[in-house]
């Protein structure tokens, strides 16, 4: 793997039975499965490959609510405390800080956009700070121009994608949870119409609950319950310079690049809004659902090539119980970086920010982040499978709001009042051919 993670030890024995069974040890995955523990019940945690180890640890790392859509806003505001609350609770390292977000431009419809969010973000209760000239200008002194606006979100932050899903699944390991990697769910067994099996390729552990939180491959898992959930990939590419002397602020966000510092002091660059589009079996199944999303942000993707169909993780094949899976051939999804989108991201940083040019280029990396029709995702038990919560399709938008998800969907699996309301991500939506608007953000 390419990109950085902090590895974890496995629990010894799978259990027989629990209470829950989490399939997916991403970022929503295991924080679900603390909150459920936390609850006092008994989870077993899958994962084919290692926790965290897809698009957890591929991602910028931001946490935030600036420009977030209308429906995730409230899920994202609480987020924030829950990362907060997290580590007081636990005693364990995401990386989290409010650092605050930095973003600058010089486009007027730009601004304008990020005005009329200011304006409902501060109607929602969201602090957010609109940089005139001189601000910008101020606030962006590294990049030696000037600027006609921007934005800087105080409250906002950012956690460490490569050691944050690892510490929460040590801190729900804590609890009583047992965590199983390198250990595919295969399938599901029902009993009188309702969930009460999870088959792995190394046994079935009896529950009436499994949380669907398996990122790009959840569609490919609901295809062999009989379960619809349409969702395709898109192939972003990322990159590392190394730590250097220097201060840089800790984030800022352009049009052209964007950067992050990381815990060890190097920075992640990257280029918002550009991406492959790997031709696959799924993607064409669902391509008719997603043709609002491309009409949208057509300018946004490039065609692609063959990674999604070596990857295997957007098939339409049905598999067995009883052989190994596309999941077990594929434990890890790490496809190529697009050598292009590297060179470009790196060029455009070193325009930007020219004391980037003292630090070297430590590694680029290429993650599949999964999205539904309307850039929202879906969260709730599938009508078709009682039993069956999913927890996927989140947009590029999981990291961040991975607290706020975990929790709300321990509330749907618990009964207990929802930390937001739920209606929004319910995949029912899905089901009509009006499944809601495209997210703006």
């Amino acid at each position: 793997m390419s990109a950085p993670l902090t590895l974890i030890d496995s629990s010894l024995a799978l259990p027989d039975s629990a209470d829950v069974v989490v399939i997916g040890g991403g970022i929503v995955g295991v924080f679900t499965a603390y909150y459920l523990a936390r609850r006092g019940l008994q989870v077993a945690l899958i994962e084919k490959g290692r926790i965290g180890a897809e698009q957890s640890c591929r991602n910028w790392g931001w946490c935030r609510q600036q420009n977030r859509d209308a429906r995730e806003l409230p899920m994202a505001t609480l987020a924030l405390s829950l990362w907060e609350q997290f580590a007081a609770e636990t005693g364990e390292d995401t990386g989290f800080s409010r650092c605050g977000l930095l973003y600058l431009s010089n486009d007027d419809a730009e601004l304008d956009g990020w005005a009329r969010w200011g304006e409902f973000g501060r109607s929602a209760g969201v602090r957010t700070q609109m940089l005139s000239a001189a601000e910008a200008t101020r606030h962006g002194e590294v990049t030696g121009k000037p600027w006609k606006g921007g934005v800087f979100s105080p409250t906002d932050g950012t956690a460490d994608p490569s050691r944050a899903a690892p510490a929460v699944a040590r801190a729900f390991m804590k609890l009583g949870g047992t965590v199983h990697q390198a250990c595919a769910a295969r399938g599901i067994e029902t009993e009188a119409g309702r969930l009460s099996g999870v088959v792995t390729e190394r046994g079935t552990i009896r529950t009436r609950t499994a949380v669907l939180s398996g990122g790009a491959w959840a569609s490919s898992f609901c295809r062999q319950q009989g379960l619809v959930f349409p969702q395709a990939t898109i192939r972003q590419t990322v990159m590392t310079v190394s730590p250097g002397a220097g201060e840089l602020p800790a984030t800022l966000h352009t049009a052209g690049v964007s950067m992050t510092r990381r815990s060890d002091g190097g920075y992640l660059l990257s280029i918002s809004g550009r991406a492959r589009v790997d031709v696959t079996p799924q993607l064409l199944r669902f391509a008719p659902q997603f043709l609002p999303m491309f009409a949208r942000r057509w300018r946004s993707v490039w065609p692609g090539g063959l990674e999604g169909l070596r990857s295997g993780h957007e098939g339409l094949s049905r598999w067995r119980l009883d052989r190994p899976t596309p999941m077990e051939r594929m434990r890890i999804l790490d496809p190529a970086p697009d050598a292009a989108t590297l060179r470009l991201t790196h060029a455009r940083a070193l325009a930007l920010v020219p004391a980037l040019k003292e630090r070297r280029v430590a590694a680029g990396w290429a993650g599949y982040v999964d999205s539904t029709p309307d850039g929202v995702p879906g969260i709730g038990e599938m009508t078709g499978l009682p039993g069956l919560v999913l927890a996927a399709g989140f947009s590029g938008h999981g990291f961040g709001i991975g607290p706020g998800a975990g929790h709300l969907i321990a509330d749907i699996v618990s009964g207990a009042a929802p930390i937001v309301d739920p209606q929004p991500y319910h995949p029912d939506r899905f089901r009509s051919s009006s499944w809601g608007k495209v997210a703006d953000f």
